[in-house]
C-alpha cells in the first residue's frame, strides 16, 4: 500500500527532469495514467456543479443545461479527436528529441484549434433558439436558455484550447500539469456558480445564464493558467520563441492523425443528441430527469 501511494505521489508530482523514455514502459504507463484519469474525470465536474446549482431554478432551467451539454457534445468531441492528433504529433517529436519539433507541432495544433473554435461558435452566436428549437426543447426553454447557449458556444474556444493545451502538456510528458489546470478551472467553476446562478446580499443573480458564465470564467482561467506555463522560458515544452505562423504540412498530419479518433467521438454524440431531442419531446421535466441521471 505504501509502494501504491508512493506511485501516485510520484505521478503527480512528476517534474521536468523525469524523463519517462528512459524508464520502464509499464512504469511510464502508470505515472502518466492516473493524472490522465483525474483529468478525464474533473471535465465532467463542470457540468455537475451546473446542473446541482441550476436545479434550484426549476425543471426549464436544468432542461436547458442539460440539451446546451448535448449539442455541446460535438464541441467535445472535435476537442477529443483533436486532442489525439496533437498528442501523437507532440509525443512523437518528443520522443525524437526534437523539442523545436514538438513546440512548432503544438503552436500548429493552436491555430487549428483557434480556427475550428470560431467557425463553430457561429451557430451558438448568431441563432440560439434555433439550436434549442432542433432539440424540441420547449417554449420556456427557448427563451430562458438562448443567452446561456450563447455563452457557451461563444465560449467553445475556450473548451477547445483547455482540451488541446492539457494535449500538447500530455504529449510532452506533462500530464500532472494538465490535471492541475482542470483542478484550478473547476475550483473556479465552483466558486462562481453559486454566486452567479444565486447572487448574493441583495443582487439576484443571472439565473441560468450565471452557470454558462461562471463555467466559462472558470475555463478562461484554466487556459491562461495553461498559456503562461506553456510560453514560460523553461519547462518540458516551451512555445516562447515560435512564430505565430501557418505551416500547412504540420497542420494536415495533425488533421490526418485526428480524424479518425473525431468521427469516433461525433458518432456516439450524435446519437446521444438523437435521444436527447426524443425525450424532450415530452418535456422539460423529461428532459430534466433524464440529464440528472446521465450525470450522476
Amino acid at each position: 500500500m505504501r509502494k501504491l501511494f508512493a506511485i501516485i505521489k510520484e505521478s503527480l508530482t512528476a517534474g521536468e527532469d523525469t524523463d519517462y523514455t528512459g524508464i520502464g514502459v509499464r512504469r511510464a504507463i502508470v505515472l502518466l495514467s492516473i493524472p490522465m484519469v483525474l483529468e478525464m474525470g474533473m471535465e465532467a465536474v463542470f457540468a455537475l456543479v451546473d446542473i446541482f446549482f441550476v436545479s434550484k431554478l426549476g425543471e426549464h432551467a436544468i432542461a436547458t443545461v442539460g440539451l446546451t451539454e448535448l449539442l455541446l457534445t460535438l464541441v467535445y468531441s472535435v476537442a477529443w479527436g483533436l486532442g489525439m492528433g496533437i498528442t501523437s504529433v507532440v509525443a512523437r517529436r518528443t520522443g525524437e528529441k526534437d523539442p523545436q519539433g514538438a513546440a512548432r507541432a503544438a503552436m500548429q495544433g493552436l491555430l487549428l484549434t483557434v480556427a475550428l473554435g470560431v467557425v463553430m461558435a457561429l451557430p451558438g452566436l448568431l441563432a440560439p433558439e434555433a439550436l434549442l428549437r432542433l432539440m424540441n426543447a420547449e417554449d420556456a426553454v427557448q427563451v430562458i436558455g438562448a443567452d446561456y447557449v450563447r455563452i457557451m458556444f461563444g465560449g467553445n474556444v475556450i473548451i477547445l484550447l483547455l482540451f488541446a493545451i492539457n494535449a500538447v502538456f500530455r504529449g510532452a510528458g506533462d500530464a500532472a500539469m494538465a490535471m492541475r489546470s482542470l483542478m484550478l478551472a473547476n475550483g473556479i467553476n465552483i466558486i462562481l456558480c453559486p454566486i452567479m446562478i444565486h447572487g448574493i446580499g441583495d443582487w439576484a443573480g443571472f439565473g441560468v445564464t450565471g452557470a454558462a458564465v461562471a463555467t466559462t470564467t472558470g475555463r478562461g482561467i484554466g487556459v491562461l493558467y495553461q498559456l503562461k506555463h506553456l510560453f514560460a522560458p523553461q519547462g518540458r515544452i516551451t512555445l516562447r520563441s515560435i512564430p505565430f505562423s501557418l505551416e500547412p504540412s504540420v497542420m494536415v498530419t495533425i488533421v490526418r492523425v485526428s480524424l479518425g479518433g473525431v468521427i469516433q467521438f461525433v458518432l456516439p454524440s450524435i446519437s446521444w443528441m438523437f435521444l436527447g431531442s426524443i425525450v424532450a419531446k415530452f418535456g422539460s421535466a423529461a428532459t430534466a430527469g433524464i440529464r440528472w441521471r446521465c450525470a450522476s
